[in-house]
């Protein structure tokens, strides 16, 4: 980005200022927006190759489009900062360390789509990010920023369902976080039945570079065909653990150099890219660039970017079994694949990590991992959360048919 996220931030740590925000060349972008109006804003974003980095990678500009054109009603714009996928913390160290940048991208994309009413539905244990981003809304308020845009903060007290985009929209009307059915599209029937967009907070942290600084500009930023930099994440047994900006595109292995490489006395056996619902990678897929088809040609998916590390000395089975434990907590219960399911994959291998554990409960495994897809659940929970599972069972299969012969876990 045009100024370094770390380049704002005072020695001492805490949030950007708004004086020094607006001495980096803040809210020059949103300036150029209204000058500009919502068809060349969505032109140049289209042209910048910039994709949602809330884990899907939907081009952003093609979302803008769907929204139909203006009939005189209301329109919104929501913000999911609801960030609960395990090994995900991107979103809370953009808004605690530059809260005006957000506030900026997301006036930017009200702009674009003709929205006169924003919502940012922000995960209720983020407390420092609440703080930060109400005086930074304040500020932005008192400097006349916000004309015609009405801002409102939204702590949610859902679960991990309220970050898919129609849970969080229920949850926004005070209903329960259920996922709607689709179509029609928030773009067309949103909150309140009125045209609504949902855009990720990294997603709209970009807006106010490639508003300042051209969409070709953003494009030269990255190594791979889509547009600009990524925040990178690393947890597990690394060295330093953290998070990174770094061109789109950049392979695995660079991400992992990065956090110092893996700690001292492990050895690197295997990766989620994007966090707990992507595909385990081998190591021998270092060289992967971590950009949206790159890692979906390797096998898995980039999702919000932020790779999880599986060492030498941690258990597959055991790593599997404590993400499946939170998937089938987190479920809605509104489908039965899901509700049913996911409670029974736990089982299954809970039975493996205990030593009771039979070959008959991999298989059932397997049967869930073939089953719990997309198309057969309500929402894409389970089939997230089916995707380190079968993973895991391809390039693991000797370690579950271990802790059957052994009657428990060999790690312990």
């Amino acid at each position: 980005m045009a100024t370094p996220l770390s380049a704002r931030m005072p020695a001492g740590g805490g949030a950007a200022s708004f004086a020094g925000y607006r001495a980096a060349g803040g809210y020059l972008g949103l300036a150029r927006a209204r000058e500009l109006g919502a068809p060349a804003v969505q032109e140049a974003v289209k042209a910048s190759g910039l994709r949602g980095r809330g884990g899907a990678g939907f081009p952003t500009a093609m979302k803008w489009a769907a929204v139909p054109p203006p009939d005189g009603g209301e329109r919104y714009l929501v913000v999911n900062a609801d960030e609960k996928e395990p090994g995900t913390m991107k979103d809370r160290y953009l808004m605690e360390g530059d809260p005006h940048q957000l506030i900026e991208g997301l006036a930017i994309a009200a702009t674009a789509i003709g929205a006169g009413t924003a919502f940012i539905y922000l995960r209720r244990e983020y407390t420092r990010c609440a703080l930060e981003l109400e005086k930074a809304v304040g500020e932005a308020r008192v400097a006349g920023l916000l004309e015609g845009l009405r801002l409102h903060l939204h702590l949610g007290a859902g679960r991990y369902l309220c970050g898919e985009e129609t849970g969080l929209l229920n949850a926004i009307e005070g209903k329960r976080a259920v996922p709607r059915n689709k179509p029609p599209f928030p773009q067309v029937s949103g909150l309140w039945g009125r045209p609504t967009v949902v855009n990720n907070v990294e997603t709209l942290c970009n807006l106010p570079h490639i508003m300042r600084e051209g969409p070709e500009w953003f494009k030269a930023l990255s190594a791979s065909s889509d547009g600009g930099t990524k925040i990178y994440g690393a947890s597990g047994w690394v060295a330093s653990p953290g998070l990174w900006e770094l061109p789109l595109g950049v392979s695995a292995g660079e991400v992992l150099e990065r956090a110092g490489g893996m700690h001292p006395g492990r050895a690197l056996r295997a990766f989620l890219p994007g966090g707990a619902s992507t595909d385990f990678l081998p190591a021998s897929k270092l060289d992967v660039k971590m950009d949206f088809d790159s890692v979906a040609a390797a096998g898995s998916r980039l999702g919000t970017g932020t790779m999880v590390v599986l060492d030498d000395r941690t258990c597959p089975v055991g790593m599997v079994l404590s993400l499946e434990r939170f998937f089938a907590r987190e479920s809605c219960g509104w489908c039965t694949p899901c509700r049913e399911g996911l409670p029974w994959v736990r089982r299954s291998l809970e039975a493996l990590e205990s030593g009771e554990g039979e070959m008959g409960d991999i298989e059932i495994l397997e049967h869930h991992a073939r089953s719990l897809v997309p198309g057969r659940t309500f929402c894409a929970l389970a089939p997230g959360a089916m995707e380190p599972l079968a993973s895991a069972l391809k390039l693991f299969r000797e370690d579950f048919e271990d802790h059957v012969a052994r009657k428990g876990c060999r790690y312990k």
